[in-house]
């Protein structure tokens, strides 16, 4: 019976430090909001041992020469990115208002547009990689809504937060799991579009390269989108330096053939985009652990 009240406890103590620059700043414009937090999180990055330590190990793996001054500012850069994008994920409703900022391109957009009027489905797929709600904001301004799916917080409080962002972004918001796979199906049977990050390790994956290391990957998308014969679309909205400004690109989707192979295209795709800009990718999320042990 003690447990409960001490894990309630340690939420409430572990949501502290966000809802006090949440609150501090409410009175600052939305840019300046967004990099308060950006800031918090750039600064956690750098001082908080336990942050330092998973950022180090998972870095030198893919970089093994990057001297401890190139680590401790890419860190920093990398919280920096992702404090901004959490902050526009949990304000989805004003970070869609800010259309002037995205700048689209690729020739995705237009299959994307004709497969509405056709009245079919299409799956995104993005990474935790720059601002990838960017893309949802530009298809709802375009009346080509797309649903989410997002993995569920175990703190209630970020939990609260992250589920009413991914709705602001675009109905239906699905978690992972049965309920949402079934949901999912749903949607994509109805004409829906569906926006799914493939870099997350999930247990019933298929060890992929990725960066250069095996690592546990979804074929779920891939077997949905050749079910059901929409597009497997990659899309990307990666954050311009030091700004608001986000580039938008809508890729040609991935050829047909296997889950398997069409998974692989996009993590090839993914890691070149990390490579090129690792401040932008989000590297704590443990991408080469194997739950399957």
């Amino acid at each position: 019976m003690l447990a409960r009240p001490a894990k309630y406890i340690w939420q409430h103590l572990r949501y502290i430090p966000l809802w006090t620059v949440l609150t501090y700043s409410k009175w600052r414009g939305f840019d300046d909001r967004a990099r308060s937090l950006g800031n918090v999180f750039g600064w956690a990055m750098s001082w908080i041992p336990i942050a330092r330590r998973r950022f180090d190990r998972e870095i030198r793996r893919i970089y093994p020469d990057m001297v401890l001054a190139e680590r401790l500012s890419l860190s920093r850069k990398m919280g920096q990115n992702m404090g901004r994008t959490l902050f526009e994920v949990f304000h989805n409703t004003e970070f869609q208002e800010r259309q002037d900022r995205f700048h689209i391109s690729g020739p995705g957009l237009a299959v994307l547009q004709k497969a509405r009027a056709e009245g079919k489905g299409a799956i995104l797929v993005s990474g935790h990689f720059g601002q990838w709600e960017a893309v949802r904001a530009v298809l709802k301004h375009r009346g080509m809504e797309t649903a989410g799916v997002y993995r569920p917080q175990s703190n209630r409080h970020y939990q609260r937060l992250l589920a009413r962002g991914i709705e602001q972004g675009g109905k239906p918001a699905m978690s992972t799991g049965p309920n949402g796979t079934k949901a999912m199906i749903r949607h994509l049977r109805s004409g829906g579009f569906v926006a799914i990050l493939l870099d997350e390790k999930t247990v019933d994956g298929e060890m992929l390269p990725f960066l250069g290391f095996d690592a546990l990957t979804s074929l779920a998308a891939a077997r949905l989108a050749l079910k059901y014969d929409v597009p497997f679309m990659p899309v990307f909205g990666t954050r311009r330096e030091n700004s608001s400004d986000i580039d938008v690109e809508f890729e040609n989707p991935v050829e047909p053939s296997d889950p398997s192979t069409m998974t692989h295209a996009f993590n090839d795709n993914l890691s070149a985009r990390i490579l090129e800009k690792p401040d932008q990718w989000y590297w704590l999320l443990r991408r080469w652990k194997d739950m399957r042990r």
